[in-house]
């Protein structure tokens, strides 16, 4: 590409360059955080990407507990703190931290107490994840109904579980 030029797309095709600008970004908000989509591909040599933002206001929810049976959830913290549960503990991730969740890890995350976080997240491969972020932002503004979240499990291979330790985790600083 030369300066100035360049090919914007929220899909690539696979194995091709793929740049998003942040102001021509598209952005999924509610209550209590913004995420913004990066860029997504399904394939290629490498198995394809889902990449995406979120900032999280002081106190917000992340996700429950939940896995993937074939993605690998790479978070890096770009800024603040976020409470994650990977497994059986649970951890606080600090600006500059990296963490890799394999497929089959129950994991969880939220700001954590009394912070603000500012997340890079990753899925690898890709499969299409940006309807499933549009949806969730949709069901926590209450415009959508929280079933459909639970019937999109298998299409965007995020399956929930039950984990006492970050309920308590999660009530202890409530």
């Amino acid at each position: 590409m030369t300066e100035g030029t360049s090919r914007i797309s929220m899909t690539a095709v696979p194995d091709q360059v793929l740049l998003t600008r942040c102001a021509e970004a598209e952005t999924c908000a509610d209550p209590s955080s913004v995420m913004t989509l990066l860029g997504e591909s399904a394939g290629g040599a490498g198995g394809g990407f889902t990449s995406y933002r979120s900032t999280f206001a002081e106190g917000a929810a992340g996700a429950p507990a939940h896995f993937h049976t074939s993605a690998t959830e790479l978070f890096f913290v770009i800024s603040g703190s976020l409470r994650v549960l990977v497994g059986e503990e649970v951890t606080v991730l600090n600006a500059g931290d990296f963490l890799a969740v394999p497929p089959y890890t129950p994991h969880a995350f939220a700001a954590a107490p009394g912070a603000e976080a500012d997340v890079l997240f990753v899925f690898t491969p890709g499969m299409g994840r940006f309807d499933y972020l549009r949806l969730l932002s949709r069901v926590m503004r209450g415009e959508a109904d929280p079933k459909e979240i639970a019937e999109s499990s298998e299409r965007f291979d995020n399956h929930y579980v039950d984990s006492p330790v970050w309920r308590a985790s999660l009530e202890s600083s409530a």
